[in-house]
């Protein structure tokens, strides 16, 4: 005979998981963005009014970072407002996840196109008004300084257990993105400041599109590494394995029953559901054996299914 188990004990229950709060993330983000905005208003403005391209292309350029983060904040506002919408099995969490993937799409093509013109500098040197691109650089760097210190460094966003361990799917990949939008920013800053000292003073003009290439690499390694992270949450890759060995030995540790089948898989930041099939000779109510799950896993969602074991 087969017994299942809900989260709860009446049939009908929220598949929200706290998704329709208010994250740190969000509201960090928000501030992000202001910062972003007026600076960005800031120096196409001063490009026009006193006729420099280097104000005005970097102006362009935080453009293009107000829109990802605008991404961003899309994505943890739609998953806030939709929490408790019934048509997202495991409510809307993935919407994080989707937000840090397309953060990563757009990061890939910034790399690329820091390669490709650093690339054609090389070809096609141009002379560079030293002074100016050196005091715009100094200002980007500034306000992205500001801007990682307000994301918070991204090891803060992993979720640790009680035994100290590090689970990647843990990630709120949407924050991490706009993290990485931003440091990849400031990276961009310190090395084109390096490569402007050098070339105005040891007139090394290969060290600009030298710097770039070096920041693009970079860049796309960032971008690899949050598109593998995102991409194995939405095509629902099976959890970690720390995790999964937790969960077995909470149920086989008795040796009463063993689990034939084991299914985890991410449904938003900090969150997992996972579905059992245990088979045990004596069986018990499926909530007996729920109660044996570790309460630090994060498992928002939880479905046991329990079957007889043959002798």
């Amino acid at each position: 005979m087969t017994q299942a188990f809900a989260n709860t004990n009446d049939h009908r229950h929220s598949h929200d998981f706290g998704q329709d709060q208010v994250r740190a993330g969000e509201r960090r983000t928000m501030i992000v963005i202001a910062i972003t905005a007026v600076t960005m208003l800031v120096e196409i403005t001063a490009g026009i009014l006193f006729g420099s391209m280097a104000l005005l292309a970097d102006g362009l350029h935080m453009a293009s970072h107000a829109t990802a983060l605008g991404i961003t904040a899309f994505a943890y506002v739609y998953a806030r407002r939709h929490a408790h919408d019934e048509k997202f099995s495991f409510g809307p969490g993935k919407v994080n996840a989707l937000g840090g993937f397309t953060g990563a799409v757009l990061l890939a093509v910034f790399a690329l196109v820091m390669g490709w013109e650093s690339l054609m500098r090389f070809l096609s040197p141009v002379e560079i008004a030293f002074n100016q691109a050196i005091f715009v650089a100094v200002i980007g760097l500034l306000v992205n300084g500001v801007s990682v210190f307000i994301l918070g460094d991204a090891h803060e966003d992993h979720d640790h257990d009680e035994d100290g361990e590090d689970h990647d799917h843990h990630h709120d990949h949407n924050l991490r993105s706009a993290y990485l939008h931003v440091l990849a920013d400031a990276l961009t800053s310190v090395l084109a400041i390096f490569a402007l000292l050098a070339a105005k003073y040891f007139h090394t003009l290969w060290m600009d599109p030298l710097m770039g290439i070096v920041g693009a690499v970079l860049v796309s390694r960032w971008s690899l590494g949050l598109l593998r992270a995102t991409a194995n949450i939405l095509l629902d890759r099976q959890g970690p394995e720390t995790v999964q060995a937790k969960i077995r030995n909470s149920i086989e540790a008795s040796g009463e029953a063993r689990i034939s089948d084991l299914h985890l898989w991410f449904i938003g930041p900090n969150l997992y559901g996972v579905i059992l099939q245990v088979l045990a000779e004596d069986p018990k109510p499926p909530a007996y054996y729920k109660k044996l799950l570790p309460a630090n896993l994060k498992l928002a969602h939880v479905s046991v299914e329990v079957n007889p074991a043959r002798r």
